[in-house]
């Protein structure tokens, strides 16, 4: 296995999945700084990293750009097709690809990666169809859960932690 992609849903993974308002309208998120160093590790090490997310969100767009993450797409209802564009975009197959997703609009791109995982609090319905369920929960640490899993079975161990000695 060689996975040279990881590609991310937002709400469900990066996040708890709540979105919170102000009284003003403005949207609220966290996100997890633990899943901010893994995929920062997994890019210096030479790995890409997509988000796919299918909600519109300055709050998001700010955390893709603050992660260095080089594919962002928001708004998307077809997270294939724009999947198909960027391992096209990058010349890989689905051999090379990693995803992470927690709902239905999810599925699509679980079931083509070479590799698949969701949080433990995923729908049924993607648990039962992904190769890894993770024990983390969306928003606490799935996402780097992910990331080690894939580091530790592509022998990358000894890199990823140089970066941090």
């Amino acid at each position: 296995m060689s996975i040279k992609l990881i590609v991310l849903d937002v709400d469900g993974t990066m996040t708890d999945g709540r979105i919170s308002y102000t009284s003003s309208g403005d949207e609220i998120k966290s996100f997890s700084v633990k899943d901010g160093l893994g995929i920062d590790s997994w890019i210096k090490l030479g790995k890409e990293v997509a988000i796919i997310t299918g909600r519109v969100s300055p709050i998001i767009a700010r955390r893709a750009k603050e992660l260095g993450i080089g594919h962002f797409y928001e708004g998307i209802k077809d997270k294939k097709t724009v999947l198909l564009n960027i391992l096209k975009e990058l010349d890989l197959s689905w051999e090379n690809v990693a995803a992470i997703g927690d709902d239905l609009n999810d599925l699509s791109m679980l079931e083509l990666a070479k590799i698949s995982f969701a949080p433990s609090d995923a729908s049924l319905h993607i648990i039962s169809r992904v190769s890894h369920v993770l024990t983390a929960k969306g928003g606490s640490g799935a996402v780097r859960e992910m990331i080690e899993y894939l580091i530790a079975h592509e022998g990358l161990s000894s890199e990823y932690l140089a970066q941090w000695e």
